[in-house]
């Protein structure tokens, strides 16, 4: 079995957000495949397998627990099917998830996937999530969810989402699975920056997040009357995702290095 660690969202090593992808010939026991993502203590290592001619079964771990939508490990899963030559590039992939098919396809020197594209709804401002991050929003809004709701917050300024220091022990403990802080961006390159935050599930702050995208090009799709938007991540790694809004589906964009390629042996 091969294990690679790519930075996604990036076209430099070691910035962007790293995955683990781990290369199946065949399924593994959900308790090996936490094992390994614990091993690995990425926010995210991806699992896939072959399911046919141009599909594989992908699943993701973080090290704590398995999470059903992951945008950077699915960008580095398409990497790797593509440099390791599994399929051409014309090939677009499509994987098998929980949450659905994704695919994915080469655009140039970047990969494309289409996403399920996912609307907040506006909530009441939640007192104890606003202590834990120190923060006071000026848009709560909440998603649903079977394992827990995500909270996307917009925040006044760019200025005002970067000096946020969460209180990461007292995040956990709120109804927060996920919390996604957003503002305008002060850069006229970007629409829009954000941070992401999911000590519940064994990440503080994620440092490039693909699935967070689903959430911010419609709301900000909305805001601003655009289709297509370019979000900055001001994570300390940061990253780039281009965003493309079509109704129901968010086409992400980004590129992707291949940090180290290894043996996996037990």
């Amino acid at each position: 079995m091969n294990l690679f660690q790519v930075d996604a969202f990036t076209d430099q090593p070691f910035k962007g957000n790293p995955a683990g992808v781990c290369l199946l010939g065949m399924p593994k026991p959900e308790s090996w495949m936490l094992s390994v993502a614990r091993e690995m203590n990425l926010s995210e290592t991806a699992f896939l397998f072959p399911q046919g001619k141009t599909s594989y079964n992908l699943r993701w771990f973080t090290p704590a627990t398995e999470v059903s939508l992951c945008g950077h490990a699915t960008l580095a899963s398409a990497h790797v099917i593509w440099e390791e030559k599994l399929l051409p590039s014309t090939e677009m992939v499509t994987f098998m998830t929980k949450s659905g098919d994704l695919s994915a396809r080469r655009a140039g020197d970047a990969i494309e996937m289409s996403f399920p594209a996912r609307q907040v709804q506006p909530a009441a401002h939640n007192e104890e999530l606003n202590r834990s991050l120190r923060t006071a929003p000026i848009f709560t809004g909440r998603y649903a969810a079977p394992k827990g709701d995500l909270y996307l917050l917009e925040v006044d300024s760019e200025a005002s989402l970067r000096a946020i220091a969460p209180d990461y022990q007292q995040l956990a403990s709120t109804p927060a699975r996920a919390v996604i802080l957003t503002s305008r961006s002060s850069d006229s390159r970007y629409d829009f920056v954000s941070r992401y935050f999911a000590p519940a599930v064994g990440i503080n702050e994620d440092p490039v997040t693909g699935s967070a995208h689903c959430y911010l090009a419609p709301y900000w799709g909305e805001k601003l009357g655009k289709k297509q938007l370019t979000g900055y991540q001001a994570s300390e790694r940061t990253g780039i995702v281009q965003c493309r809004w079509a109704e129901d589906r968010v086409w992400l964009g980004g590129r992707a290095v291949t940090v180290f390629k290894a043996d996996l042996l037990v």
